[in-house]
């Protein structure tokens, strides 16, 4: 019976895995019929603090909605951040240069629009920042496990136990003359108990690479 019942939990973990790669090999890539002509002219393109939404599927026990958007706002910022120090590390493969983030907040808040930024124009933004571009990005993600019961799956099943949650990274690329939308990627993530946003944008940024308009 151990044996049947061992056989059963590795079946179901093989085609948790195999459900795991179909959701993380999602993706849409859309470029204007303009990204070419536009592309090239971008010398300095800024990274906007993503837009970050975390839900759940069974809220959690204790749940506190202010400890539920501090963790949304710290997102927000560390994504941003870890996708800066992604570009800056690779710096050489690419056409342009990116704005330091802290520089792009700053200018942000000085201009009062940090927190109003969905009711901007991107052309706006640009000129606020004094960058030829912007790259806009959103992080959706639901919880679907709670930490705990993964790190008991990982340790009976390995890493085919350890995902806690599934959601989708987005992100686009405007010009800043005409504020116009030139390109668009959008990525089903899932994540697990050893993510951190670092490991995140690695992960995407390597989907992404074969389509990333300023790779030279």
């Amino acid at each position: 019976m151990k044996i049947f019942s061992i056989l059963g939990a590795l079946l179901l973990c093989a085609v948790s895995f195999n459900t795991f790669a179909q959701f993380e090999s999602s993706k849409e890539v859309y470029s204007s019929p303009k990204l070419n002509a536009e592309i090239p002219k971008h010398k300095t393109v800024a990274i906007l603090p993503f837009s970050a939404t975390i839900t759940y599927k069974r809220p959690p026990k204790n749940y506190d909605e202010n400890a539920h958007k501090a963790e949304e706002k710290a997102l927000t910022t560390d994504l941003q951040s870890s996708m800066y120090t992604f570009l800056l590390r690779k710096g050489g493969k690419y056409s342009c240069t990116f704005q330091d983030v802290e520089r792009t907040n700053a200018l942000l808040k000085k201009a009062g629009v940090y927190d109003r930024l969905d009711e901007m124009t991107q052309d706006s933004v640009c000129q606020i920042l004094g960058v030829d571009a912007v790259i806009k990005a959103k992080y959706a993600y639901e919880k679907t496990a709670s930490e705990g019961a993964a790190i008991a799956k990982t340790v009976l099943f390995g890493s085919l136990g350890s995902k806690t949650g599934s959601g989708g990274l987005t992100m686009q690329i405007y010009n800043g003359t005409d504020g116009d939308l030139l390109w668009r990627f959008y990525k089903a993530m899932n994540d697990d108990v050893m993510s951190s946003t670092d490991e995140l944008i690695e992960r995407m940024m390597r989907k992404v690479a074969r389509n990333f308009p300023y790779d030279k």
